[in-house]
């Protein structure tokens, strides 16, 4: 009977022994999960997703990453090859923030498209220029001939004023920054036909056209030089690239850094040794 009794007390002892040890191994093994949701915690409170597209917004980024990444921030660059994305992914929360766009360009898109994004800081021009694949010059240009501006509302106007302030047409009002072909084209000696067209295609457009007015982002994009432009923007022009985020986080502490490092020495440095004139830093206006 104390054989019996003892066999009993021994293998209770045995599987409260069993229960202890497995609750100890639970706990041990829930460890690294708190700690590694802590790190995701962390590491989202000091990463950053900015957009831009590939030139020279990218790689002007891409030369201040390390610069922000001193200040304890990890910058993610999300890259599009158009106008429209990066805004739509800026208003959808995809990303924190962008550099691309003229304000003139973002006001435009907030009053289109119901954004609420804010301009934070200007910092580069990127001029736009006239070019020609079948001409040398302007006056060789021929009447009716056909000419491709881009399509978009701000950057429409833009190339409109850049014709008028170099003689090839008269606008009613050059200050309008809205405005159109129909509405305010007054005098137009060549009788040139105007046809408007994504600026990202424009410089694959312009060997089957007479001229075209091209962003130096794209003309760079696609190997071609301000220099070779009949005329161009000069560092004056009132159409400066801005950091552009939200209203609900144009106060946040990371982006805050961003704008400081990009409107530094080193960031201005970097842009006229790399681009050579053909983009103008801010700080050298």
């Amino acid at each position: 009977m104390q054989y019996i009794i003892g066999m009993v007390m021994l293998s209770m002892a045995l599987f409260f022994g069993a229960c202890g040890e497995q609750k100890s191994g639970d706990s041990r093994q829930q460890d690294p999960i708190v700690e590694s949701n802590a790190q995701d915690s962390k590491d989202s409170q000091t990463s950053l997703v900015v957009g831009a597209t590939p030139v020279p917004a990218s790689e002007i980024l891409e030369f201040a990453k390390p610069l922000l990444a001193e200040q304890g921030v990890d910058m993610r660059i999300q890259v599009f090859t158009d106008y429209v994305m990066p805004d739509v992914a800026l208003d959808d929360r995809s990303n924190d923030a962008n550099l691309y766009q003229h304000k003139p360009y973002m006001e435009a898109q907030n009053a289109q498209r119901g954004f609420k994004l804010v301009s934070l800081a200007p910092v580069y021009v990127v001029p736009l220029g006239f070019y020609s694949k079948k001409y040398a010059s302007i006056e060789e240009i021929p009447n009716d001939a056909d000419i491709a501006l881009p399509s978009d509302s701000s950057n429409l106007a833009r190339s409109l004023i850049l014709l008028h302030d170099f003689g090839v047409i008269k606008l009613k009002d050059p200050n309008n920054l809205a405005a159109t072909i129909e509405s305010d084209i007054i005098e137009n000696p060549k009788n040139l036909r105007f046809k408007p067209i994504e600026a990202a295609a424009l410089p694959r457009a312009l060997p089957t056209l007479d001229g075209a007015v091209i962003n130096a982002n794209y003309a760079l994009q696609a190997g071609m030089s301000i220099k070779e432009a009949f005329f161009h923007e000069n560092e004056k022009s009132e159409y400066v690239n801005v950091l552009v985020a939200r209203e609900d986080n144009k106060d946040d502490e990371r982006i805050a850094k961003l704008k400081e490092v990009l409107l530094s020495k080193e960031v201005a440095d970097f842009i006229l040794e790399k681009y050579k004139g053909e983009i103008i830093p801010v700080s050298s206006k």
